[in-house]
């Protein structure tokens, strides 16, 4: 292209839609002339870091995603989908609304829970369980509590009356997030004798109907603007947020999966980021066709809207239907009977072009894979110098607190990162469908397959201060520590969810966060054997200038061939045997205080070099599931965030009964109860099942040890060296997270 070229629009423009003065020039060599101003707002939100994924889709085909349980496979649709047996399979994904939610925090929350259902029933599931990986600044902001009590509104009205429970998840607090919440949403679908719907169409002459909500001008930019650039606080941005109606979604839902049983309707497709842009032109791509497309039949709840706010309006609860010619009055009939409008907005026709026509006028027509192919931005891997720094950091410099352990010991378990989210879940209905096995607040939740004697659990998992010491360790840790989160319920691991969440991409730290952090989920995955079926990819995520931690949030689900062989984390008998089950490190030393809670809680600082042995995770998980199974345990806990000392007195408080542990704490009693190396179970049994545990861990090459015993009133550790009762410890981490972020 000519080095004088002038653009024809501003720079302003292009910034609104988040295009660069390089990827418009892309544009025009491309098409062979210069878009017309709805052509630019097509481009814009398609070749959006949201919906083209420039910095990350080379990466993400990095990424293991075959299994003998896969049966749609990453990328092909919306979700990918499991098979579970029984004539059943699940898809599940995750999904960010981060810029949205600090905009807006309590529609950007909801309408985020409602997208990612959408996702879910768009490929015939039915949805039965939704998560929330949450991240927000310092606890004791005024803003912040704000923004925590918007998105926590938002989340639970909209899954509360929509009628799917809210199971599990996890929320964290630090200054790396400060104005720039992280909120990813979760959802699980089932589906029955293979009854997976695909978001394409099959045969020219297919129509496309609209069904669901009138579309408004909410949300317009959403993907180009909030979603795919830089948010700064002072943006007046609440024109380009959704707002959601759960209770028309609720319809939507029954309505759409009876459609997909009428004879003639072939394809299923969620309006979500860019509106019908999206919805309706990646429907064609997948199809190999041709689209026609006549926005003036589009029903609109404002007058006088044009073409460039129809096709990029984000208005919730729409999807889009291909149908064959002949068989769309059968449809009409179904909607109306839900009460829900039904309109044809175009054809699948012979051709490479989406035609749009307003009315009789031709407003646009452009090849569906130029807008679809959006371009590929190489990273660099180079690793920045004061990362090396950090993580040489002398641990051993540290110096121990001043305080007595048991103090310490409270100060941990009220930490608004260690302390029970029960003020947060109570709000939500995870009983609904009466599916629930085990609630949130464990490791894990668990659901019963209706019909059948398996469960599911399901769990998210990523540690942020970890991935900022060590982006390519601290993802391989969120995979771990995922699956763990499933293996203590006695559930095999099948497959896993991403929400990629990272700061600007066009920095080379972040560069060398993305690629480091990909590269190490793609290694934990692949050791673990298990695909990464679906996930989302948000960047950007900074205020003032300043990168979130990178947070590549780890959804997990696994399988449990009898939904009764489960247990959960609360000692259960006086007299049990308590174990450690994994590292031969019982306590740890002082590098498993690497980016601990207690390092920065108490010390203020976030340093070390994490550090995980796969093969003796694998192995350790696998020797839990095969206690559970053969029902030996009393209970499981993982050990992660606190260390050994948070996992046991969680036990403990969650049993309400004590503990007594008499291993030595040696020197450093701060890294032995709070440090957080890998690869430990904190189990309890009954003494006569002792040998069979012991006969397991060999079998499994696991080091196990006894450690104390439950019973009495008393959290003990060390002999004698932290004595706590029960009722402080309970008391501190039922209400720690209440007085933290109280007003």
């Amino acid at each position: 292209m000519d080095p004088i070229f002038q653009m024809p629009v501003s720079k302003d423009t292009l910034e609104e839609i988040a295009l660069s003065s390089d990827e418009y020039e892309a544009i025009v060599d491309r098409l062979g002339r210069e878009p017309n101003p709805l052509e630019l707002g097509l481009f814009g939100a398609l070749w959006s870091e949201h919906c083209g994924y420039k910095h990350t889709k080379a990466l993400l085909r990095t990424l293991p995603s075959s299994s003998d349980r896969l049966l749609v496979a990453p990328g092909a649709e919306n979700a990918g989908v499991v098979d579970l047996g029984d004539g059943l399979a699940v898809c599940f994904k995750i999904e960010s609304h981060n810029h949205p939610s600090a905009v807006e925090p309590f529609e950007g929350a909801a309408t985020g829970v409602g997208g990612i259902i959408r996702d879910i029933f768009a490929m015939g599931a039915r949805p039965i369980a939704l998560l929330n990986s949450l991240r927000f600044g310092c606890p004791n902001d005024a803003h912040t509590r704000y923004l925590l009590n918007g998105v926590i509104g938002g989340i639970s009205s909209y899954g509360n009356c929509i009628g799917i429970p809210d199971v599990g998840g996890e929320i964290f607090f630090s200054d790396r997030y400060q104005g720039n919440p992280l909120v990813n949403a979760m959802c699980v679908g089932l589906i029955e004798e293979g009854n997976v719907a695909s978001a394409s169409a099959r045969e020219p002459g297919d129509l496309l109907l609209l069904v669901g909500a009138d579309t408004g001008r909410d949300g317009i930019h959403g993907a180009s603007g909030l979603a795919s650039r830089s948010f700064e606080e002072q943006a007046e941005m609440r024109s380009a947020v959704q707002v959601g109606n759960p209770f028309l979604e609720k319809v939507l839902i029954e309505a759409c999966l009876e459609s997909i049983k009428l004879p003639g309707v072939v394809g299923l497709q969620d309006c979500g980021a860019a509106g019908i842009t999206s919805a309706a032109i990646e429907m064609a791509e997948r199809s190999g066709m041709g689209l026609k497309l006549m926005i003036d039949r589009v029903p609109r709840r404002e007058e006088e809207m044009t073409p460039y706010e129809v096709m990029l309006s984000e208005s919730q609860e729409r999807m889009l239907l291909a149908v064959t010619p002949g068989k769309e009055a059968s449809v009409f009939s179904l909607f109306e009977k839900w009460d829900l409008d039904a309109t044809v907005i175009g054809e699948f026709e012979i051709g490479a072009d989406v035609r749009i026509f307003d009315k009789d006028d031709e407003v646009s027509s452009t090849p569906v894979v130029t807008l679809t192919d959006a371009p590929e931005y190489k990273l660099t891997g180079k690793k920045p110098d004061w990362l090396s720094d950090i993580q040489k950091a002398d641990l051993t410099k540290i110096p121990l607190p001043l305080k007595r352990p048991e103090l310490i010991l409270l100060q941990m378990l009220s930490s608004p990162n260690i302390a029970s989210r029960f003020p947060i879940y109570r709000q939500y209905d995870y009983h609904v469908q009466t599916n629930t096995v085990i609630e949130p607040g464990g490791d894990a939740a668990v659901l019963r397959l209706k019909g059948s004697k398996r469960g599911i659990a399901v769990s998210t998992d990523c540690n942020g201060r970890i991935c900022y010491l060590d982006p390519k360790i601290g993802t391989m840790i969120a995979v771990a520590e995922a699956c763990r989160n499933l293996s203590v319920t006695g559930a095999e691991p099948v497959a896993l969810t991403d929400g990629l969440n990272f700061g600007n991409p066009e920095t080379p730290d972040v560069q060398y966060q993305l690629t480091q952090s990909i590269a190490g989920m793609g290694r934990a995955a692949e050791a673990f054997g298990i695909p990464i079926v679906s996930g989302n990819a948000s960047l950007y995520n900074q205020s003032s200038g300043k990168d979130i931690f990178p947070t590549p949030i780890i959804g997990s689900l696994g399988l449990l061939e009898d939904v009764k062989k489960h247990v959960t984390a609360g000692f259960k008998n006086d007299g049990d045997l308590i174990l450690i089950l994994g590292s031969e490190n019982t306590w740890d030393h002082i590098n498993g205080l690497a980016g601990s809670e207690y390092l920065d809680l108490v010390h203020n600082q976030v340093i070390g070099q994490p550090k995980i042995n796969l093969d003796l995770e694998i192995r350790t998980q696998s020797a839990c599931r095969e206690a559970i199974n053969k029902d030996l345990l009393s209970s499981a806990h993982d050990v992660s965030d606190g260390g050994i000392a948070i996992a046991i007195s969680e036990s403990a408080v969650i049993g309400n009964i004590g503990c007594s542990i008499v291993e030595h704490l040696g020197n450093r009693w701060d890294a032995a109860m709070f440090g957080e190396s890998q690869s430990r179970i904190v189990i309890s049994l009954p003494k006569h099942n002792l040998q069979d545990m012991e006969d397991i861990a060999n079998e499994f090459k696991v080091p196990v040890k006894q450690i104390g015993k439950v019973g009495g009133e008393y959290i003990n550790f060390g002999s004698g060296t932290v004595s706590l009762l029960v009722c402080d410890a309970k008391d501190a981490w039922e209400n720690g997270f209440s007085r933290a972020t109280a007003d």
